[in-house]
């Protein structure tokens, strides 16, 4: 196929593009990012972000810029393309945690690792450095990650069940004594009343989602979207047929999981062999 020929020296790659854009039409206005701020009501750092192609924001900033600029469409037009691009998994991914955020209950089921929100410290580190992160970009990753465990514990945290499967216990951290402390922080999440886990033994057999990690998130408004994940990339499925396919997978799958009790001795069972 042809190389696309450019007609202007502005990039074409659309989360550059969109961050072009932006800074131009300010610069054409003749605004500083400070009277900017001060004009839309949004934060001074947040456009600035937008500018240097660190965030793409949101769909309400881009509207907003649409609005100030007398550009109906364009900026929004801009910030659809970047986020769609396939390159953007990472932007994705901040959509997700809006949602999870905001859910009043979540299903998960684990294929090869154990969710976030259930993570240690040191579990999450040795994944996310497995996975090519270093020095302070995998530290604040991290930190990041252990925040998200609040989401579980608060006053008005909400329902959460996961249905892990065997091959997620059956694969320790290098350091045993940090594995035995991700199984018994297993064993204790799992005793409070919002949380469910289920393990789902190999000898289960095939199932639905025998190659996807998934977790559905039921907004207060009653509505339903799911969050599917590979290794390298996350997609957020919201059309109402496809997400009921994938709620009938797990629904199907959680009938072969063991019971909640039984589970919680299974995980003991690992934590004995383990030491």
């Amino acid at each position: 196929m042809p190389q696309r020929r450019a007609v202007t020296s502005r990039s074409q790659e659309p989360r550059q593009r969109f961050a072009e854009e932006v800074r131009r039409l300010r610069e054409r206005s003749g605004a500083s990012l400070r009277q900017l701020a001060e004009q839309l009501g949004w934060d001074c750092s947040t456009l600035g972000k937008l500018e240097r192609g660190q965030s793409l924001g949101s769909p309400e900033i881009a509207r907003a810029l649409d609005d100030y600029y007398g550009t109906p469409g364009l900026l929004l037009a801009l910030w659809e393309l970047a986020v769609a691009d396939p390159t953007q998994f990472k932007e994705r991914y901040r959509r997700y945690m809006v949602l999870e955020a905001e859910a009043v209950s979540l299903w998960h089921y684990a294929v090869s690792n154990l969710p976030g929100v259930l993570q240690t410290p040191e579990y999450a580190r040795e994944l996310l450095a497995a996975g090519g992160l270093t020095g302070d970009e995998l530290e604040a990753q991290v930190e990041a990650r252990m925040g998200r465990r609040g989401l579980l514990l608060g006053e008005n945290a909400p329902q959460f069940r996961s249905i892990i499967s065997e091959a997620v216990l059956g694969t320790p951290l290098s350091d045993s004594e940090e594995w035995h402390a991700q199984l018994r922080h297993l064993l204790d999440t799992a005793r409070r009343a919002n949380i469910t886990i289920q393990v789902l033994q190999l000898s289960a057999g095939l199932h639905g989602l025998s190659n996807t990690n998934t977790m559905f998130l039921r907004s207060a408004a009653g509505q339903t979207v799911a969050w599917i994940e590979t290794g390298y990339s996350g997609e957020l499925v919201q059309d109402a047929a496809d997400v009921e396919q994938l709620q009938l997978r797990y629904d199907l799958m959680r009938d072969l999981a063991l019971s909640p009790s039984a589970s919680r001795t299974f995980i003991e069972r690992m934590l004995k062999e383990a030491s």
